[in-house]
């Protein structure tokens, strides 16, 4: 694969495709949770297209994740932010690239820690099919097919863009 999609294309589809899912579901004021880091920037942009009057909040999953006693904690784990309450609200919770649905399951976790949400509605910019959990998104920009050894990855904040890496374990 020699070309990533654009990340404004990508956007675009997904805040229609969000649009009409809080439409359909008649959810009028969600809050978006990012995932840091790419999640933020997919969430703050995702938040200025479709609702800017709603809350936006950030999770940091370092301590939730299932392998830092494997790979260590990040250099840099940030504070989570949830402005807001969650108890009865519903939650965008968007991340950049959803891979093997580890990073989603532990920000549930550190989510349903801040309350019990009405829902939690899954938006991803990237799907790459490697999932070892059953989770799926609910809004998604592309999805992708990547040979053993690459792995996708988000630059940003501004301009956010989409780049082929070697994997590292």
């Amino acid at each position: 694969m020699s070309t990533l999609p654009a990340v404004d294309g990508l956007l675009a589809d997904m805040a229609e495709q969000l649009r009409a899912h809080l439409s359909a579901r008649q959810i009028s004021d969600p809050a978006f949770v990012g995932i840091h880091t790419g999640g933020v920037w997919v969430a703050e942009a995702l938040h200025s297209k479709v609702a800017p009057e709603a809350p936006m909040g950030t999770l940091d999953i370092a301590f939730y994740r299932d392998d830092f006693e494997q790979h260590g904690l990040p250099q840099r784990v940030r504070p989570s932010e949830l402005p807001f309450t969650v108890d009865d609200r519903h939650i965008i919770l968007v991340d950049d690239v959803l891979m093997t649905g580890r990073t989603i399951r532990a920000a549930l976790n550190e989510l349903f820690d801040y309350g019990r949400p009405a829902s939690v509605t899954f938006a991803t910019l990237i799907d790459v099919d490697a999932r070892q959990l059953p989770i799926r998104a609910d809004i998604l920009g592309a999805s992708l097919a990547l040979p053993a050894g690459q792995r996708v990855k988000l630059s940003g904040p501004s301009p956010l863009q989409l780049t082929l890496t070697a994997a590292t374990n």
